[in-house]
Order: C-alpha cells, then structure tokens, then sequence
C-alpha cells in the first residue's frame, strides 16, 4: 500500500510524461537497431561489390538518418525523464516536509538529527533511482521483449520460442534470483549505511567534546571499523554482480549464434541475402542492451522497501498526533483572534512506552492578555503542555479551546493565533529582512525596521555595512546569543499573534543579558497572552500568576505575591534564584538573614 502511495500515486497526475518517456526509449532502441542492421548491410553489401551505386547510397544515407535519429530520441527521452523525476522528487519532498511540519515543537525528540539527514539524502534522493534504473528500463524490455517475440512470431512460430526462452531468462528468471539473492545483503548494507549516517551526525554536532574528551582515536577506530563493514558487503555484492553479467554475457553470445544459425537456414532457404544476414545478427546486440539491464534493475527494489518502510514509520506517527485537525473558516480565526481566550479542562495526555512525564487532570484559565509563568524541574511536563497548546498532540482527555473551539481543529493555521519562541530559533543561512519576513512574508521594510526597534537592534544592524541585507550566516552564527533571540522575538512580533509561548528563551544567557532580555520581552508582548515557560523564578514577579508543575500536575499556583507571602516552599525557591540571595551565601550570610 505504501509502495504505491509513494512511488506509483506521484505518477498518476504525469501519466503523459511517463508515456513519452517509454515512447522515447523504444524510439531509441528501434533506432539503435536500424543503425547497427543498416550499417552491417552497408558494410557486407560494400564487400560484396555492388553492381548499382544506389545499393550503397541509400544505407549510406539511413546510417546518418537513424545515427542522428537516435541521438535526437535518447536526447527528448532524457530530458522529459529527468524533468517527470525531479518533478516527482519535489512532490515526495512537499509530501515528506508536511510530515514532519505539523510536528516540528518536537521533531528533535522523536528522531535524531541522522534519522532525519538519512530519510532526506538516502531516501528520498535514493527514490529517483526507482524511476530511472528499475521502472523505465523494466517498462522498456518488456515492450521490447513482446514487440521482438512477436515480430520473430510471425516469420517462424518454432524459432521464436527458442529465442523467447534465451531473453525470458534475461528478463524474468535473472532478475528473479537476483532479487532473491541479494535481498539480504542489500538491506543489510543499507541498515549499516544508515547506523553511519547516524554517527557521522552524532559526531560532527559532538566534534568538539570528542577532541577534549581526549577519545578521538577512539572514535575513529570504531567509525572505520563499522564503514569496514558496509564496505566489505558492498564487495560481496559487487562480487555476485560480475558473475551475473559474466552469465548474461554468455547467454548474449548464445543468442547470437543461435540467431546466426537461423539466419544460415533462411539464406540457404532462399529468403534472405547474405549482407542481410550478417546485418541481423548484429541486431541482437542492440536488443540485448535493454535486456540484460533489468537484472540489475530489479535486485534494487528491496532498498526501495526499506526508504519506504522510514517514511512509512514517519508518516503514522505523523497521523497519530495530525489525524485529527479539521479545516475552519477564515471567520472562525479571525473570532478566535479577537477573543483568544485559553481555557484548559481536565487535560490528561501520557506517552507509549517512554520516560517522559506527561499531563494528569490539568486545568488552566487564561484569559486573553494574561500573563502566567510555568515553571517545574525538567521532565515535568512543561513540553509536553506545550504542544498540547499548539495542538500538535491530542489529549487522551480533556481539551484545549481557544475561544470555545479545540485548538487541534485550527491545524496549520494554529501560527494564527499562537507564536513560540524556543531556546534555539532557527535561523536560517540568509539575510536578517528574510530571516523577519518568516513571521510575515508580506511584511514591508518599514514594519521591520519598527519591530527592530522595539527589540532594541536597530542601530546594531543600520550600523552594519549591508543593514538589513546583512547575512546571518548557518544559524545566525554572526550574532550573539541574545541578539538571535531578540532577532526571534522581532519575528514573533510580525507574526503578530495572540498568543505568545516563551519556550524558556533565556537558557544559555549570562544573568545580564538574560534580564535585559526579559524585560524587552515582557515590554513588546505587552497586551499580548504570554506563557512563560521557565526553569527559575528570575522575574516570575512581573507574572500574573504563577503556576508550579510536578510530574505532570499543578503542584502550586498563584500570583507571584500571593505564593510569597502564604507558601514557604516558594519563597525559599524565590530566594535561591536570587542574584542578590546567592551573593549573601557567598559572603557567609544564612538564609534566616533575608527578610520575607
């Protein structure tokens, strides 16, 4: 089923091209036949002394038609096959980034960054091979092996099917043994090359703690060790292949002499000439290049499988957490953007065979323009309640509306009504205005430079040489940590949402930056409903309430005065997260010292 959703459904909308494409093959072939019969009777008829000049002139002349005939076919077959494939490509690409897109807050936790690497360079790019190297060439012999079978048919019934066998065994029993043959070793070398994708991976991104760690031979050694591996099953392959060609080779030159020894018979029968039959038996070389292909053509299918089967286990996944979006109206959003108000009732969510804590009979009221901070130790739920805000999980029970509808109906138009700025936004390779504009693709130069302003960068980036259209380079490497975060926060601002998520946005910043930032945050959001998602209680004050998480229940809540004055547990995590509080301990003052 899912074979056919992935490779043969794509096709379907390019039938044509795919006609045209086989049309082209064929057309090449037949040339290819007509120039090597027409260049062997030229020849033979040459040596034989011609007694018209038109008995050599007219071959001569069919020798350049059908030479520049099969350079213009296999041209036109080329180009209208790649373009059907990357056309095909493409779709798969669109299909494979709607896969994933629905369930981007957490596509790092349920794959590694190699899963994700090795789908897109090994899966995807391996597909167009299915097209190029297996369907077409396949599609080709067939046609070609009727058309030849029925063609020998019709001048001697007996003959035809000697010479039926010789190109069926070509065609089905080769083809046959090698699937079967090399199933195992294929799938195994693709299980190796994807386990190295993995590792190669892990290693780049871990390349400096591997030099520190002082194991960088370590690494190497098991690296080479397991690629030794991959390389010594592609040499057993490669090593079955050879003695599969030499076999095919054997049976080319048994078809030859075979189609030599009839051609005898027909001339000493009197029906064809001697510059005609050495003219035919040359045919059979042509014949048996789309022929011979097919072997290895087939023994690939079983890799095709196994890039299916990953994108296969993407795609169900996928459904698990997207399945259930519905389409709304422009009116509907456009309700829910007046009135965004958050309402969580009995919010219960766990998941299958995993360590990480779910949701158990939580239950929120966030109005519109409403501040609260969530805060708990890692692994308290706080991601988990993230994504059941944007939608991208469904709760076992319970729900999550805004306005009064469940917020997985709103499905992709979710970025409507709510922003999140992570730990680490993305930024891509390209300029800072197209970096914005991914909040607003129709955003003009002066809404930039307005949101630039309110996040206090504007005369950082207008004293740079190229301003707006300066590059941020591979993740905005160009900038500091907390000038891609106000980056990030510019674009939020042009997305102007509702509803803003604040995925603890200030991890890895020195205390400085990390309270300028805040109070720049909580400055441009005002107005806004703002869910603070943190690990400290630095500027939790300046929070409408405040809400505690313990293994995926509300272990305390409140505002920020409200838990200082009445909850001891709370003031004491207060003061630890302290600048001031952690100065005192270092100076040798006890906690009984700081005033409640």
């Amino acid at each position: 089923m899912y074979q056919k959703k992935w490779l043969l459904q794509p096709v379907q909308s390019e039938r044509w091209r795919l006609f045209v494409t086989i049309l082209f093959s064929l057309v090449t072939a037949g040339c290819s036949c007509a120039l090597i019969f027409t260049s062997g009777y030229l020849i033979a008829k040459s040596a034989l002394h011609p007694e018209n000049i038109l008995l050599v002139y007219v071959p001569i002349v069919l020798v350049r038609a059908f030479g520049i005939s099969k350079a213009v076919s296999r041209y036109v077959e080329r180009l209208v096959g790649h373009d059907l494939v990357l056309r095909l490509l493409a779709k798969m690409r669109v299909r494979l980034y709607r896969i994933l897109e629905p369930q981007a807050l957490f596509v790092r936790s349920r794959w590694q960054t190699g899963d994700i690497l090795s789908t897109l360079a090994d899966d995807i790019e391996h597909l167009q091979d299915f097209y190029l190297r297996t369907l077409f060439p396949t599609l080709v012999a067939l046609v070609a092996f009727a058309a030849v079978l029925i063609g020998f048919g019709v001048l001697d019934f007996m003959f035809a099917l000697i010479f039926g066998l010789i190109m069926g065994l070509m065609v089905f029993v080769f083809p046959m043994l090698s699937l079967r043959i090399s199933y195992a070793k294929q799938r195994q070398s693709k299980r190796w090359k994807h386990r190295l994708y993995q590792q190669l991976t892990d290693a780049i991104l871990g390349l400096q703690d591997w030099l520190i760690s002082g194991r960088r031979a370590a690494f190497l050694k098991h690296y080479i060790a397991n690629e030794e591996k991959v390389v010594d099953n592609q040499r057993r392959i490669e090593r079955f292949q050879h003695w599969r060609l030499f076999l095919l080779q054997g049976l080319v030159g048994i078809a030859i002499l075979l189609l030599a020894y009839w051609t005898g018979q027909a001339a000493m029968a009197g029906p064809f000439s001697p510059p005609v039959i050495a003219a035919g038996v040359l045919v059979v070389l042509p014949l048996m290049e789309l022929f011979v292909p097919v072997s290895a053509a087939i023994e690939q299918l079983p890799q095709y499988q196994d890039s299916v089967k990953r994108l296969k286990q993407m795609e169900q996944q996928s459904s698990l957490t997207s399945g259930s979006a519905q389409t709304v109206s422009a009116e509907e959003i456009a309700a829910a953007r007046r009135h965004p108000d958050l309402r969580l009732e009995n919010l219960s969510f766990q998941y299958e065979r995993s360590a990480e804590q779910g949701i158990q009979q939580l239950s929120l009221d966030i109005p519109a323009g409403k501040k609260i901070a969530i805060l708990g130790r890692s692994g308290a739920g706080k991601s988990t309640l993230i994504k059941l805000i944007r939608g991208d999980l469904v709760p076992a029970s319970g729900r999550v509306t805004i306005n009064g509808m469940d917020v997985h109906r709103f499905g992709n138009t979710i970025s409507q009504l709510i922003s999140v700025c992570d730990q680490r936004p993305h930024l891509f390779d390209t300029t800072i205005a197209n970096n914005l504009r991914l909040g607003n693709p129709d955003a003009s130069d002066e809404a930039i430079k307005r949101v630039i302003k309110q996040v206090q960068l504007d005369r950082l980036i207008e004293s740079l040489p190229a301003g707006y259209d300066t590059p941020m380079f591979e993740m905005g490497s160009r900038f500091s940590g907390g000038e891609r975060q106000r980056i990030a926060l510019a674009r939020i601002l042009l997305q102007d949402a509702p509803i803003v998520i604040l995925d603890e946005p200030t991890v890895g910043l020195d205390p400085k930056t990390e309270r300028d930032l805040l109070k720049t945050m909580f400055r441009v959001l005002a107005g806004k409903t703002v869910i603070w998602i943190t690990h400290h209680l630095l500027g939790v004050e300046q929070m409408d309430e405040v809400v505690f998480l313990e293994n995926g229940r509300v272990a305390m809540q409140g505002s920020h005065a409200t838990l200082y004055k009445q909850n001891v547990r709370y003031r004491h995590l207060y003061h630890l997260d302290q600048p001031l509080f952690l100065q005192q301990i270092k100076e040798g003052l006890d906690e009984t010292g700081y005033s409640a």
